[in-house]
């Protein structure tokens, strides 16, 4: 993702029924849809950068779960002065389920989720625990 290589990511993922959830996307289901969100972000995006933190992976047999937090950092397409647009710094957890083939291991299952810091904890009116008291 972050030379851009569209067909090299599209190799990662397996062939068979997939899903795939960005942060704040809905629930993308099938080869289809999951490259098709892939290539969109792909193209509007002029510089992406994953620091990957807090990884852990667990096997079972054919099947591995992942779970890490990426550290992403992006800038949108350039400006017209040719500049690169304003870098955007990110944090998503995620847990991806890959599944081993004969061609080596292969993503099965991608979600992502934002991780909220207490700056838009703040611009949303509150925090966490006062979502678990309300509940």
């Amino acid at each position: 993702m972050e030379r851009g290589d569209f067909q090299a990511l599209s190799e990662l993922w397996l062939e068979d029924e997939i899903s795939c959830i960005h942060p704040g996307w809905p629930v993308l289901s099938g080869r289809g849809e999951v490259l098709r969100s892939y290539a969109l972000i792909m193209a509007n995006t002029e510089y992406i950068q994953f620091f990957l933190t807090d990884v852990k992976v667990n096997v079972a047999g054919d099947t591995a779960l992942v779970t890490c937090t990426e550290n992403i950092l992006s800038g949108g397409p350039a400006e017209e002065s040719g500049e690169l647009g304003p870098l955007v710094g990110q944090l998503v957890v995620a847990t991806n389920v890959f599944r081993r083939t004969p061609e080596g291991w292969r993503i099965w299952s991608h979600h992502g989720s934002p991780v909220l810091t207490e700056s838009d904890e703040e611009e949303n009116g509150g925090n966490a625990d006062d979502a678990d008291t309300a509940a």
